[in-house]
Parts: C-alpha cells; structure tokens; sequence
C-alpha cells in the first residue's frame, strides 16, 4: 500500500504529476504531432502586490525571481520557452492603461537561459493585475500548431480589471489547440483560490497555493517537464453509492465531484498477474473547517477490504491525495493450460471527511481526480507490494523469531556475569 502525502503544492498536486505518466490513449485527448516541440509560457504577475514580504522573509517578487533562475536551468532542451509578464510597466491609476499592462518578456523559442535570467532581474513589481488581457496575449504567443502547450500563470491577486479571467481560459479551451493552462496562487486568499481553480479547471489544468520559495520552484519545473508529455484530457465520470452499479473504468484519469461526507464506488477489472495501482485527489475548492481526510479502499464485491490509502489533515489545504497498490497473483499452475484466467472485479471506494461552515456552498460537489493503472504485478520478491497486503505475516514472523533470538542471547549473558560476579 502507498499512502500519499497532502499535496500542499503541488500536490493537486502530487497527483496529478504522476498521472501523465501512466495514461493511456483511452483517457487522452489527440495527441500532437510528434516532430512539434513542446511550449511553455510562464506568465509571471508583476502588479505592485509583490512587494509583499511573506514568502521566506523576503517579497514575493524576489522568491518568484528566485524560482525562475532554479526553472530555468532545468528546462528540457526540446522545450520551447517563453515568459510574459503583468503589471510590470505602468504604475499609473488610469485603469484602461494598467489593463493593456502585459508584455512578452522573453519570445517563445529556443532557450537561452543566460538571456532569459537577465530579462527576469529587470523586473520590479510596478502596476496592476489584468490576468485576463496576458492569458489572451500568451495564447497568441504559442501559437496555433500541433505542439502541445502550457501557460504558467503565478499570481497573488485575483484580476482587477473586470474581466473575468475564468471566461477567457474557457475560451481558448473552445480554440481546440492543445493548450492547457495551470495557476499557481502566492499566498492566495478565499477569492484568488476559487478565480485560479476556476482559471485551471476551464482547460484541464491544476491549481496549486503556494507559500515556499522550493514549493514554487518546484511545481513550476514539474509543470515545464509535464509539457514534453502529450496533454491529457480526464475523463468524466460519475461514481454511484454502491459498487453493484458503479461505472466500469479502464486505465486512464478520470474526474467527478464529490458532496461533503460522500461515498462513491467505481469498478476495475483485474486479471491474475497484474497489479491495480489507483490515486484519487480531492480539490478543497472552497473554505472547509479544519480537520478532515480521504479514504480510498479497494475491496471485493462480496465486501472484503483488499487494500486501502488514507491521509488526513487538520489545517488549510487545497488538494489532499492518497493512494493505493494491489497485486493479484498469478493463477494455480495445476489450473487447465488452454483455461481462460477469470478477472477479478475490484470495487473502489473513494470517501472523504470535509465539512464546511454554514455559509459555505456544498454544491456542486468538490472536483475529485481519480487515477487508475493496471500493470504486469512485480515478480521480485523483494518489492514487498509483491507479497500483498494480507501476506505480512512473514515479516512479523521475522522480527517475532529475531526477538526470540536476541532474548536467549541476553539471558544467557546475564547468567554468566551473574555467575562471574558470585565467584569473585
């Protein structure tokens, strides 16, 4: 059994990270042509709210600078990068001048990263926040090819120029030109949370808050190395109260939404000989009260718990992940050889703990991401997912015979310094 950590970060993301790597074609949208290269545009806010000193003690300008030097000298060399700022030249309060406020930093294209860290340390938080007007401006900087793309957005505000970024995300979505946009908050309150989630949730992207100087490092190089990847589209679903009736699931990512306290129930088949391997990360997209959890279980169809993942938390989050592996093993050898193996269907259960306070809107449920593999079990005995969940016992038995062991060898020590100290 794995048991994930929240994803304060990233985690929405930690989870969503390790399932572009195990989808297949079933759960993906077109994939690109393969001779295009990948694009990323990092669109950084430079509005004068990044003075603020709350990001390891020194301003967000400064831990977003920081983290850009970091990214940049871990781009893929197949990537094609760009940077586009907002809010960085007019300081002024002539509002329609602070909205047409976004420039293209660093054009789209082969990486020149001494160039690129250069243009990135002239930046001084200056002007207004049009989150809405540079979304357009970095779609139209990708362009419209076949390569997939990926716009970066990091903020610490919500637009101030009254339009709604959230309309325009769902708009270049509607383009159909494999572009996915994915927000990172700095420090976000209630409403720049719910406008970035929205930002995101429009072209399949993640949401991720940010606090740490390495949390935004490190999502943003997750995020370029995820744009050589074809994008992937979830697929919705929508689960049931009990497993008798709950959709049948093949490989692939997959999102519901999921009310406050609710069980809902999915099927996988699974032969003799594979492992099921399952993920689910649910999105706290609006205020919750403290202390609340995930359960994801897969049990039998008579009921039996296999296997289970859970993790818990009692602060602020925004995605909160768990996950879980069951090996099945291989079927009798003295079993018919042209016999056809059975599949076992494994119900999975996914649960959650939130509540909310009265003020708070419980619906629409909270956006669930759920992530399902099957593959080949492990064969080395040393991997001990190998042996199951049920199959611990020689491990018990192990340390059970190691104790019994080390407990005659010290009786037997302490009778001879016994008998030592009587003779003398």
């Amino acid at each position: 059994m794995i048991t994930r950590k929240r994803l304060a970060t990233g985690a929405c993301a930690l989870l969503v990270a390790l399932t572009a790597a195990l989808l297949p074609t079933s759960a993906s949208a077109d994939e690109p042509a393969a001779d295009e290269s990948p694009k990323v545009e990092l669109v950084l806010d430079v509005s004068g709210s990044m003075r603020a000193k709350d990001i390891d003690g020194k301003s967000r300008m400064s831990a977003a600078k920081d983290a850009f030097n970091e990214v940049l000298d871990a781009v893929p060399e197949e990537v094609r990068l760009g940077i586009r700022t907002l809010g960085a030249d007019y300081p002024g309060n002539d509002r329609a001048r602070g909205c047409k406020d976004t420039r293209a930093l660093y054009p789209v294209g082969p990486l020149d990263r001494t160039e690129a860290k250069t243009a990135v340390a002239t930046l001084a938080p200056t002007g207004w926040t049009p989150i809405g007007p540079a979304l357009r401006g970095a779609a139209k900087d990708l362009g419209t090819d076949k390569a997939t793309k990926r716009i970066v957005l990091i903020t610490d505000g919500e637009d101030t120029c009254g339009i709604d970024p959230c309309q325009i995300a769902r708009e270049i979505a509607d383009q159909g030109i494999n572009l996915v946009i994915d927000t990172l908050g700095l420090v976000p309150n209630a409403k720049t949370r719910q406008q970035l989630s929205c930002i995101a949730e429009a072209t399949g992207g993640t949401y991720t808050s940010v606090h740490r100087t390495e949390d935004l490092s490190r999502r943003v190089r997750q995020l370029v190395d995820r744009a050589a990847d074809p994008v992937v589209t979830p697929v919705a679903t929508e689960g049931t109260r009990q497993c008798a009736d709950a959709p049948q699931l093949k490989p692939g990512l997959y999102t519901d939404r999921q009310s406050f306290g609710e069980h809902r129930w999915y099927k996988v088949d699974l032969l003799p000989g594979q492992e099921l391997r399952a993920s689910v990360s649910v999105s706290a997209d609006r205020a919750v009260n403290n202390d609340y959890g995930v359960l994801l279980r897969a049990v039998t169809k008579s009921g039996r718990e296999i296997v289970r993942g859970s993790e818990a938390g009692d602060g602020r989050t925004d995605v909160i992940s768990t996950g879980l592996r069951y090996p099945k093993p291989e079927r009798d050898d003295d079993e018919p050889g042209d016999a056809k193996p059975a599949a076992e269907t494994v119900c999975l259960q996914v649960s959650n703990s939130f509540s909310a306070p009265p003020s708070v809107k419980t619906t629409p449920g909270m956006p669930v991401e759920l992530t399902v593999d099957v593959v080949d079990g492990p064969a080395d005995a040393s991997d001990v997912a190998s042996f199951g969940l049920g199959r611990g016992w020689w491990l018990l038995g192990a340390l059970v015979l190691a104790g019994f062991l080390a407990g005659l060898i010290w009786g037997w020590l302490s009778r001879w310094r016994f008998a030592v100290w009587r003779t003398h």
